[in-house]
């Protein structure tokens, strides 16, 4: 997995070259910036909900006049902690939903980016156009995204549950990054799976195989975040990359 994860997380770095090279910038910088101002104007309402949620809860289950009343710096310490950590697991809920929304929205580019990123990779100049295989993209896409919104939000309404238990509940941000890492990653990944003629259940096999791509595509899509308009686009052409690197060397990727 270790191998896929490097595979994944190089594959932003020769993006950035190949969006340089053959000049794929207005097709970054106008849904990039769309995507940042729907980003930061949502998360600030958000963060704002899961305070007022935690706030609310503490004092309608009477947890926080209990720790009060105890008087104990420990339990203050661990209780402060634990509201944190369910204030962090409720923003990857949130930001979860939110990715997802964007991902159905900014289907037809993100097909049209990963279709073009395989062709120029290939040695194709033209890029024909076919409404009927694109409109079949997008509708796959979509099937794909909504099936991992599903998943990934029964996880992260168990990861929410067991960040309010003290101590076995520290690890749960770790836990959810991977799973919010893995999906997003599966989103990216599947374009080029079904170009490949896998069916959705042959995609997903297949990636839950190689899960270090996905998971290295989702980690570098986070840390892309410290400049959020680039972060969409560079997801799916890197994604497009590393699956082209792995079908033109078996093995780049760990064959289980």
């Amino acid at each position: 997995m270790l191998k896929e994860i490097v595979l994944a997380i190089q594959s932003y770095i020769q993006a950035h070259h190949f969006i340089q090279k053959h000049k794929l910038w207005k097709w970054i910088i106008i849904p990039g910036i769309i995507y940042t101002i729907l980003f930061v104007v949502s998360m600030y309402f958000f963060g704002k909900t899961a305070t007022l949620f935690i706030e609310w809860l503490s004092f309608e289950t009477g947890l926080k006049t209990w720790v009060d009343h105890m008087q104990s710096g420990l339990l203050g310490f661990l209780f402060t902690l634990a509201g944190l950590i369910f204030w962090l697991i409720q923003m990857m809920l949130y930001f979860s939903l939110f990715k997802y929304i964007c991902l159905i929205i900014g289907s037809p580019v993100f097909a049209y980016l990963s279709q073009r990123t395989e062709a120029t990779l290939e040695g194709k100049t033209d890029f024909p156009f076919s409404f009927k295989l694109f409109a079949k993209d997008i509708t796959r896409a979509i099937k794909i995204v909504l099936r991992n919104a599903l998943w990934q939000t029964v996880y992260a309404l168990c990861f929410l549950l067991l960040s309010v238990i003290p101590v076995a509940g520290w690890a749960t941000p770790i836990m959810a990054v991977t799973n919010e890492c893995n999906y997003f990653g599966f989103s990216m990944l599947d374009y080029s799976c079904e170009r490949r003629n896998m069916s959705i259940q042959e995609s997903i096999v297949f990636i839950n195989r190689h899960k270090g791509l996905a998971i290295g595509n989702g980690l570098m899509f986070y840390l892309m975040h410290l400049v959020p308009f680039l972060a969409p686009a560079y997801a799916i052409i890197a994604a497009t990359m590393s699956m082209v690197q792995a079908k033109e060397n078996p093995s780049l990727i760990d064959n289980h």
